[in-house]
C-alpha cells in the first residue's frame, strides 16, 4: 500500500536517472513510498544538447521546484528533498508548500575546500521537520563540522559510517556503500512515518 509520496530532486551534476537517485527511490517504492522524480529546467537541457551546463540561479531552481509541486494529482502525505543541491533546493522552499517535511541527501553545507562559505542561514530558522542524512566524511560538510553548527532544534542529521558525498564508505570501513545506503533509506521511511 502506497502511504506517503516524496518529490526527490537531483544534485547538480548528474539528472534523475542517475545511479543514486534510481536505488534510492527504487529501495522507498519497495516499502510503500511513491517517488517522484525530475529533472530541473537546466538539466532538461543539458540532456537534450548532449552537453554539460551549470545549474540554474536558485530562484530558477527553487519556482521549478514549485511548478513540480503544483502537479501534483494525488492525495498523499507529501515530503520533499533531494541529493545535494536538490535536498539545499527542498530545505529552502519547504515552509512555503504543504509538504510535511524535508530530507537532503548529503547537504552541500559549504563548497569542498570552503568552510568558510557557509549555506546555513535558512537552517537557523527551520520549523517543519528536516532530515540530512550526511556521510561523515562528506568534503561539503563533514561530521566534525555539521556537529559544530548552531542548526534549527527541527532538524535532525544522521551521520553515514565513513561515507562521502554520496554514501561510499573507504575501503578500509566497517560499512559498504549498500549498507549506507539502507540506513538511509530505512531512516527516510521512519522519517516519512512520524511525520505523515
Amino acid at each position: 500500500m502506497v502511504w506517503a509520496e516524496f518529490m526527490f530532486a537531483h544534485g547538480a551534476g548528474a539528472g534523475m536517472e542517475s545511479e543514486f537517485m534510481q536505488t534510492i527511490s527504487a529501495k522507498l517504492r519497495e516499502r510503500g513510498v511513491a517517488v517522484r522524480l525530475f529533472d530541473f529546467p537546466y538539466m532538461q537541457k543539458a540532456k537534450a544538447l548532449a552537453k554539460r551546463r551549470p545549474p540554474d540561479k536558485m530562484d530558477k531552481l527553487e519556482q521549478a521546484f514549485f511548478d513540480e509541486i503544483a502537479k501534483r494529482d494525488v492525495d498523499l502525505p507529501l515530503f520533499i528533498g533531494g541529493k545535494s543541491m536538490g535536498g539545499r533546493v527542498a530545505s529552502m522552499i519547504v515552509e512555503n508548500t504543504q509538504a510535511q517535511g524535508c530530507i537532503c541527501l548529503g547537504y552541500p553545507f559549504h563548497p569542498p575546500g570552503k568552510p568558510e562559505k557557509l549555506r546555513t542561514e535558512h537552517l537557523h530558522t527551520m520549523s517543519k521537520p528536516l532530515l540530512v542524512i550526511q556521510g561523515e566524511k562528506d568534503t561539503f560538510g563533514k561530521r566534525a563540522e555539521v556537529e559544530a553548527y548552531s542548526l534549527s532544534s527541527a532538524i535532525d542529521v544522521l551521520f553515514l559510517t565513513d561515507g562521502d558525498h554520496s554514501f561510499k564508505p573507504n575501503k578500509r570501513s566497517v560499512a559498504t556503500l549498500e549498507s549506507n545506503i539502507d540506513a538511509a533509506v530505512d531512516a527516510m521511511v521512519s522519517f516519512m512515518e512520524n511525520h505523515r
